[in-house]
């Protein structure tokens, strides 16, 4: 739990000296707790108060970092049980599960499909996040299919493997890659925790009991061990549902260290439907990372897509760059559209304006990432607002006509905006996907 600024007050020497930069103790205790100055300004302070503060100063759930370089998963570091609190921080990451006991070549074949699964949303890339080999095959098998792995793939990668010998072979051969391990249980942890300390890799620990998996946490941590994720095995939605949301309320409303890592949950399932309805709920309350079997396009962007909305920030909308563009091979005659800078409605425009193939101009006016309507209502879209877009980007001296195109929600204000612009306003259609029939026609 975060101290206020009289609790922090408490812990220091109270001796005014002002070496901290700062006329009193309860002046710099307030900075401190507002996280603008560091413990280590205060020359005079004890050790155990600094202890102290800086447990506080950790988050309750403790950010662990799957892979390396570009392409490493950070999970946990959340601070809210609730989006609009504040915003949550590390986006759930998403894991394709691949058995070892397919062959070499299919096993490319699905690392290949795998690669291909990005997709552009509203300006930003979906992806899956991390790789999931799991041990059926023979003796040896595992080991090579993790260098086939390797060779193919830079995702970060989680090892699903009970068999000690073989995944102390598999560590060995990636643990420059910081694969993640799964899974310590109360039968194996002292061998799977002498793997993860040897190899310094983040390890899974599982247990169905929240009490007995507080147990074996706290045996782990006093292995050295802190880099973990908690799992509570396979269950029916409803109770994973349960433990992912107590595990999440444990660490944030009371302090409970022992919950405070990163949850883990298998959506896999034969059913792709089924599959993908159990990740989008594991996503939403509240897993760190999600694994599942399915690599069809639908089944992964229907997930990513729900992943995105939750992980954006509530209060930074997504919004592009506030200015003209150009659709296709647009020329001197090619109609003009104003829209918001709002991500969603700027390429929800920008698909139906490609699918009419009618080369145009999309000017974006600045809304602060609000969306037609919504901007409107707040005064941010309107006859001023979208004149000075117009003035600014030198539209007039783009094309030879002066027609521009405003949404149809917006018709009300097109006298005004013709009075003020010079331009000869057209009201489009409401929706956006009445815009390709609408610009076919508009000659």
């Amino acid at each position: 739990m975060a101290f206020s600024g009289l609790d922090i007050y408490k812990l220091l020497p109270k001796t005014n000296c002002r070496e901290c930069g700062f006329a009193t103790c309860l002046a710099f205790a307030m900075q401190l707790a507002k996280k603008n100055v560091p413990i280590d300004k205060c020359p005079s302070i004890s050790a155990e108060a600094k202890a102290i503060l800086e447990s506080a100063a950790l988050p309750p759930i403790k950010l662990i970092t799957i892979g390396s370089g570009e392409n490493k998963l950070d999970l946990g570091n959340e601070t809210v049980m609730f989006r609009h609190e504040e915003k949550f921080r590390s986006p759930c990451g998403l894991g394709i599960i691949i058995d070892d006991t397919s062959n070499d070549r299919e096993i490319k074949e699905k690392i290949g499909k795998i690669n291909q699964l990005k997709f552009e949303r509203v300006g930003q890339v979906l992806e899956v996040n991390c790789l999931a080999l799991k041990h059926s095959g023979g003796q040896g098998r595992f080991e090579s299919a993790v260098k086939l792995l390797l060779e193919n793939t830079s995702l970060p990668l989680v090892f699903m493997n009970n068999e000690p010998k073989s995944l102390e072979s598999a560590c060995e051969i990636a643990k420059d890659k910081r694969p993640l391990i799964y899974c310590a249980t109360k039968d194996n942890l002292a061998v799977f925790a002498g793997i993860a300390g040897r190899f310094n890799l983040p390890l899974v620990v599982s247990d169905a009991d929240l009490e007995k998996m507080q147990d074996l946490v706290s045996e782990l941590k006093n292995r050295g061990l802190s880099d973990l994720v908690l799992d509570t095995g396979r269950k029916n939605i409803a109770d994973k549902l349960w433990d992912l949301t107590q595990i999440r309320r444990q660490a944030l409303k009371k302090s409970n260290r022992l919950l405070g890592f990163p949850s883990l949950a298998i959506a896999e399932n034969a059913d792709p439907y089924e599959e993908a309805m159990q990740a989008c709920a594991y996503i939403a309350k509240y897993a760190g990372i999600v694994l599942i079997s399915g690599i069809s396009s639908w089944e992964t962007l229907s997930i990513l897509t729900l992943r995105q909305n939750i992980y954006t920030d509530p209060q930074k909308p997504l919004q592009i760059e506030p200015k003209l563009y150009t659709v296709g091979s647009a020329g001197r005659e090619s109609p003009v559209l104003v829209t918001t800078n709002f991500s969603l409605s700027y390429y929800t425009v920008l698909g139906e304006v490609e699918a009419s193939k009618i080369p145009s101009y999309i000017l974006s006016v600045d809304t602060e990432g609000m969306s037609v309507l919504t901007a409107w209502a707040a005064e941010k879209f309107n006859a001023e607002t979208i004149t000075l877009s117009l003035n600014k980007s030198g539209v007039k001296d783009i094309v030879n006509h002066k027609r521009v195109i405003i949404p149809g929600y917006v018709a009300v204000m097109s006298g005004d905006l013709q009075e003020q612009s010079g331009f000869n306003i057209i009201v489009g259609p409401k929706e956006a996907a009445g815009l390709p029939t609408f610009l076919k026609n508009l000659n």
